[in-house]
């Protein structure tokens, strides 16, 4: 029967996953440096050889293809709302689940530093937000006129105040910016609404983004590029977490994926108080969250890991003795040889270390936290975020979690730690390996063949099978 094949354009390597559907076997998996700067169809066909040669499949083997991409640094966005910790925070999360690198977020009238910096950044894609609807609208439309007027290539999603939306169209229209209107991102007060906004940003990732970024020259074997690989992954967490109609899935989520310039965190669950009287404050959290910590990588951020925690706690992470002056020199490096794998046992050490790290710090960002607020009624315990405390399964994945040595103990950062009571994470669940870096192709298959693509991934999951430390 023809092969399905993934493919994903990471930011360094090119992965290839093939599976029988039909038969709901995994045929091979396979990765070579992504070749982007030059032309990523070399990358691609260095990838296909080495599948044909390692589990002999065959470009005429190969049937259905789906690819996702990462490559060019990703779809690189910033969020335009009103109120920070309202609709410009709603905007930010729309754009991180539709996969997105959000590199600022700008909130009330954009001043004259604020467009100077956008001008800089020079965004692929904008999201422009501000307003419930009904609600203020003078603000949206003012930073619509800005952006009128700097004359970005970025194509910009509006998500705002509905009232406004047709005007804001108008505005950017009538300056050549291509623009598209989805549903507001906060219709109302304590009403969170993005699903509209992140099918938006996919459709134009699919039609203009890859283009601009060289990828629209593998379509002719791939066909297009159907969503940013963040993306992929969390439509993979959320098909493991609901399972279909035939296939059970794995209840409450998190997936932390550990990469060289970032750490992602993933949660599929409701988020809800599980300590009784607990009130929750804030904008509503999303069921399905990613987020992105954007200066912790064991490569390119490795000095930032150690700037974050400091070197005492980066060398108490060690198995073994490294001396201070090596293992400084050894972070350096780290940073500046992306691809450098390690060799030597007390390599191996450092690169479990710093992403335990990164893993302890980015999922304490992402869960929620409790704090206790006194009131002339006694005390009341509030939470802020999710609360993540019951979520019963974490997966870990990405290259430390599928070539690295000593993946259990990275994800072992995961788990609620006595020493930082407040913060929500997962209590005792169940630590699972990502052994074949295959999750953004559960995400890929999903609309294909879901069941097939439960049944394979859980295959080959590998338990830590070790005790919290």
């Amino acid at each position: 029967m023809p092969v399905t094949l993934a493919i994903d354009f990471g930011s360094t390597y090119t992965k290839l996953v093939a599976v029988d559907c039909d038969a709901e076997t995994l045929v091979g998996v396979v990765q070579s440096p992504t070749t982007v700067a030059q032309d990523v169809t070399h990358g691609l066909d260095r990838a296909l050889d080495l599948l044909e040669a390692t589990a002999g499949v065959k470009r005429s083997h190969i049937g259905v293809r789906v690819a996702s991409s990462s490559a060019a640094g990703g779809l690189r966005m910033v969020a335009i709302g009103l109120v920070p910790d309202l609709t410009a925070e709603a905007a930010r999360r729309a754009a991180l689940g539709a996969g997105a690198k959000v590199l600022h977020v700008f909130s009330y009238e954009l001043t004259a530093g604020d467009q100077a910096e956008l001008v800089r950044i020079a965004p692929d894609m904008i999201m422009l937000a501000g307003g419930t609807d009904g609600g203020d609208r003078k603000t949206i439309v003012a930073n619509a006129r800005a952006l009128a007027g700097l004359g970005l290539a970025a194509p910009v999603v509006v998500a705002g105040n509905r009232a406004a939306a047709d005007e804001v169209r108008a505005i950017l229209a009538a300056a050549g910016c291509a623009v598209a209107v989805a549903g507001n991102v906060l219709p109302e007060l304590g009403r969170l609404d993005v699903e509209g906004a992140r099918a938006e940003i996919r459709r134009i990732f699919m039609e203009r983004i890859t283009h601009a970024k060289g990828l629209d020259r593998a379509e002719a074997f791939v066909g297009r590029i159907v969503m940013p690989t963040p993306m992929a992954v969390l439509e993979g967490a959320r098909l493991l977490t609901e399972g279909t109609a035939r296939e059970r899935g794995l209840g409450d989520l998190v997936v932390v994926d550990v990469g060289g310039a970032t750490t992602d965190v993933h949660s599929v669950a409701s988020g809800a108080p599980t300590i009784a009287g607990m009130v929750p404050r804030g904008l509503p959290e999303p069921y399905a969250k990613r987020t992105v910590e954007g200066d912790l990588g064991i490569r390119v951020n490795a000095p930032t890991i150690v700037e974050t925690v400091g070197i005492d706690r980066l060398r108490a992470r060690l198995s073994a003795s490294v001396p201070a002056d090596t293992l400084i020199a050894h972070v350096q490096r780290l940073s500046v040889e992306m691809e450098r794998v390690p060799v030597e046992p007390w390599e191996h050490d450092v690169d479990a270390a710093l992403a335990r790290l990164a893993v302890e710090v980015a999922v304490n960002r992402h869960a929620g936290r409790v704090e206790t607020l006194y009131t002339p009624n006694g005390p009341v315990a509030v939470l802020y975020g999710k609360d993540l405390s019951a979520v019963s399964t974490v997966i870990g994945t990405g290259g430390v979690f599928a070539y690295g040595r000593l993946g259990h103990r990275v994800l072992e950062g995961v788990r609620f730690d006595p020493a930082e009571p407040v913060s929500l994470r997962p209590r005792d669940p169940s630590l699972l390996l990502d052994s074949r870096y295959m999750l953004f192709a559960v995400g890929l298959l999903a609309p294909l063949a879901p069941e097939a693509a439960i049944r394979i991934f859980k295959r080959h999951l590998v338990s830590t099978g070790a005790a919290p430390s």
